[in-house]
């Protein structure tokens, strides 16, 4: 890595040096504020950028810097999702004493980490930052934001809305610094001079992440499977499968790449989709979206997010008026069928599944290839079915009956964490499988006093049982 290698007077180590020493002034003035000073700055800090009439003009600028999704989807992110946010942990106890359990005589104290480094991409560039900062100052942190060059002017509009509103309220603006021309050197730099790094990009960048030697939370890749049972109401279904598909253009990793219909409910599901809006590909056009999604093996940055039509003139195919993403018929996973992986744009794959374990064994071999420890989800009205699929996936997340993209990071209709940032466990090669905010984001000392009643240790008996005559033949 650059940072690694870096000589302690090059330029970009001297900027952030300067930078981090900016962030960790402003994050010693609110070390000690109260809840009450916490809550206000967060609350100050969402404001300044839903405002009904900046929330548009970040939506706009957003999609003419990035050129990536559509203002609706850009908007209903900056506009509601960070509402839904700070609605979610405005009322969480983030000073002081935040846990006791009883029982154990243990009482657990917040503390902050510092300055939080955190990586913003250029799919979610919008909310992203308002969100991860809210977060870092709920904990007493300050935060500085790297995001993608591709969004770097919408990411300096948003930190000084944010900066502003700080200032409004008597605290240090330093408290969010954005980084207003983003590389790689600094960006390296950042991870490697924070207290916490917060990633959340592509793959490289959280690889790079965990190995700045600083402490991280990472994300792995999205990949969603969604199954469709017999038992499920078709018509909602389709219905949440079209909104998940196209919302922001499919610039979220959440977004439907796999759909699985069992056999029994296949063709008509089917019809519902492409009544929705789904248009079904030939094997002819398969073979021209596939040339048009990836060159040499790898996805064409050119296809993220864009509306199905610009997808269509670009693989040549003579697409008809009202279909708003694509559905491909599959039947194999990995390399060997792209289709099976993460495609960033609206289009999805569409398997045929025999029953529900079939749907599993679909779900699980997919989720190898790409996407595993992410998320998955079912429409169904079979509880046997839900945590059949929920026990036998490896995954942190099962979104039942809900849009996926607009449900596994939080939903005012779900009580899932509101975030932009999900862990994926170690199957996904990250440290968590939460659903990442503040409380990912603090120390916290737990101040142990002795029990009313000292334990006693179990006799053999109660401790072992039968275990010793299964184990009576050990060797001495």
């Amino acid at each position: 890595m650059a940072a690694a290698t870096a000589t302690a007077d090059a330029p970009h180590v001297k900027e952030m040096e300067a930078l981090i020493a900016r962030s960790r002034a402003a994050q010693a003035q609110i070390e000690n504020y109260s809840q009450e000073q916490v809550d206000e700055l967060i609350r100050a800090m969402v404001w300044s950028c839903a405002r009904p009439e900046v929330a548009e003009k970040i939506a706009q600028f957003t999609v003419d810097e990035t050129e990536l999704g559509n203002y609706d989807g850009k908007f209903l992110k900056i506009s509601r999702k960070t509402r839904a946010t700070l609605m979610d942990i405005i009322n969480d106890k983030s000073v002081g004493i935040i846990e006791e359990d009883p029982v154990r005589n243990i009482v657990k104290i917040a503390k902050p980490m510092g300055v939080i480094g955190a990586l913003s991409p250029s799919t979610n560039p919008e909310a992203t930052p308002v969100i991860k900062a809210i977060s870092a100052v709920k904990g007493r942190n300050s935060i500085v934001i790297a995001p993608h060059p591709r969004a770097k002017l919408t990411n300096k509009m948003i930190c000084d809305y944010m900066r502003e509103a700080l200032e409004a309220c008597g605290a240090p603006a330093d408290l969010v610094i954005g980084i207003e021309n983003p590389s790689i050197e600094l960006t390296n730099e950042l991870m490697a001079q924070c207290d916490r790094v917060l990633a959340t990009g592509g793959g490289a960048m959280v690889t790079a992440a965990y190995s700045s030697g600083t402490p991280a939370l990472g994300v792995g890749v999205g990949n969603a499977v969604i199954t469709v049972d017999s038992t499920a109401d078709l018509d909602d279904a389709a219905e949440k499968i079209r909104v998940s598909k196209t919302l922001d253009l499919a610039a979220s990793c959440s977004s439907d790449n796999s759909v699985l219909l069992e056999a029994p409910i296949y063709d008509s599901m089917l019809a519902k989709l492409e009544a929705k809006g789904g248009y079904l590909v030939n094997a002819e056009e398969k073979a021209k979206l596939q040339a048009t999604l990836w060159h040499d093996g790898h996805l064409n940055t050119a296809i993220v997010a864009q509306p199905a039509e610009k997808i269509a003139s670009m693989a040549g195919i003579d697409l008809p008026e009202g279909k708003t993403f694509y559905i491909v018929p599959e039947t194999g996973y990995g390399p060997e069928f792209p289709f099976s992986g993460e495609k960033l744009s609206v289009v999805m794959a569409l398997y045929k599944a025999d029953n529900i374990d079939h749907a599993i064994e679909l779900t699980n071999n997919i989720q190898a290839y790409q996407g595993q420890g992410h998320s998955c989800g079912l429409y169904s009205n079979s509880d046997d079915n839900i945590m059949k699929l929920a026990n036998a996936t490896r995954t942190s997340r099962v979104m039942v009956n809900q849009p996926q993209a607009a449900s596994n990071s939080g939903n005012l209709w779900n009580g899932m964490r509101q975030t932009f940032s999900l862990g994926c466990g170690s199957w996904g090669g990250n440290g968590t499988n939460n659903n990442i905010t503040w409380r990912d984001l603090i120390n916290e000392t737990w101040v142990s006093k002795p029990l009313a009643q000292t334990k006693e240790l179990m006799s053999d008996d109660e401790l072992f049982g039968d275990v010793r005559d299964k184990l009576k033949n050990l060797s001495s």
